[in-house]
């Protein structure tokens, strides 16, 4: 194992770029467990539950389950539709009930044979969106970069696209909980008994996690009356076990998407474009990852406070993009006001920047669902800022 000041902490943000100070304490207080190799921050570092948000964390030897958090395979798909943009109805499509935080009247018996998941006490929750920062959005093609690439994509700029943002719901929580009543915030050895037992329900969550994704945005092509076939999926919070020359190493990502050779999205605030970006460079000097998004700015009790005595609720259901959101708990809707996160165009620069990618295209929000309910436990990977 390594001693602290050893392990290469690294952060990667342009110049001009802001990031609380609280946020860099804490990558670096991580960067001092035990077998820590790595340790890196992105541009949308921001603070979390005593992990930041937006990091990913490089261990030999030991893994460490409270660094990734409950939201166990917390990530985003992202889904061609058959919705001509032409066609667009947006002020029609609001009106639709969605009903994303109710449970699937689906055959989910089925589903979870299809998807090779047991039967759990958390049954219900599949197919639902969740709150924090989960969404489910409609959006449109704005511009393209990379012609080449957006089309070996297999994208289409006449149809309409779907991104959703979901987890495990309380599945994940579960399993945390359960580590955490035996080991606190402690590391353990992988191949240990307890280790062994944290990386089957680990596993078995991420494939809840994409599951449920899935679920969730045929549930949502369903209101529009439409079909789709998903691109991509990828997972912000998990624990990936790598070789590195001839040491087994563990990835740990915290608020972080996967940097391979697949384009990723990485998605603005719902009034703000989102991006397709492709990865380029040595991704072991990064951790293998990306920023997973824009990175809060503030806190959702501060939030509360500064855009409620600001705003109206009108000007937060529509956005300075045109764009709708639908959502009817008025606290979260404060919570992910745009205000409240970074800009993303300042993380996609930085990304550029250091050579970590190059994009391909930008996406226009069109109408964005939070919830038609009341107010559920917030369970976004950085809901608990």
């Amino acid at each position: 194992m390594n001693t602290t000041l050893e392990t290469p902490v690294r952060l990667i943000a342009s110049s001009g770029a802001w990031i609380e100070g609280e946020a860099v304490r804490q990558l670096y207080a991580c960067a001092r467990l035990d077998g820590m190799r790595q340790a890196v921050g992105f541009p949308d570092l921001h603070p979390g539950k005593g992990v930041p948000v937006g990091a990913a964390f490089v261990t030999e030897g030991i893994i460490y389950p409270h660094l990734i958090g409950g939201d166990i395979g917390c990530g985003m798909t992202l889904w061609q539709t058959d919705l001509p943009r032409r066609k667009a109805k947006v002020d029609r499509w609001t009106k639709l009930p969605f009903n994303l935080e109710t449970p699937w009247d689906g055959n989910l018996g089925g589903w979870l044979q299809d998807n090779r998941l047991p039967s759990t006490t958390f049954d219900a929750a599949m197919g639902t969106l969740g709150s924090g920062n989960h969404f489910a959005e409609l959006q449109a093609v704005e511009k393209v970069q990379d012609e080449a690439a957006f089309a070996g994509f297999g994208l289409d700029k006449a149809n309409l696209i779907v991104l959703v943002h979901s987890g495990s719901r309380g599945y994940g929580e579960s399993i945390i909980r359960y580590y955490s009543a035996e080991h606190g915030v402690d590391g353990v050895d992988p191949a240990s008994p307890a280790g062994a037992t944290y990386l089957a329900q680990h596993h078995l969550a991420l494939r809840w996690a994409h599951a449920n994704r899935e679920l969730v945005a045929r549930r949502f092509l369903d209101a529009f009356g439409a079909d789709g076939q998903s691109l991509w999926d990828g997972c912000h919070n998990s624990i990936q076990r790598l070789a590195a020359g001839d040491a087994t190493v563990w990835l740990h990502r915290k608020g972080a998407v996967p940097a391979d050779a697949c384009p990723v999205v990485i998605p603005g605030s719902r009034g703000t474009l989102s991006y397709l970006v492709k990865p380029v460079g040595d991704g072991a000097v990064h951790a293998w990852s990306l920023a997973h998004g824009a990175g809060r700015k503030w806190a959702r009790s501060e939030t509360r406070l500064r855009v409620r005595e600001r705003f109206r609720v009108s000007e937060l259901v529509q956005t300075s993009l045109g764009s709708r959101v639908i959502c009817e708990d008025r606290d979260l809707l404060y919570e992910e006001a745009p205000m409240a996160y970074k800009p993303v165009e300042s993380v996609i620069e930085a990304l550029v920047d250091t050579g970590l990618i190059r994009v391909i295209a930008t996406f226009r929000p069109l109408l964005t669902y939070k919830t038609r309910g009341l107010r559920r436990r917030a369970d976004g990977d950085d809901a608990l800022h």
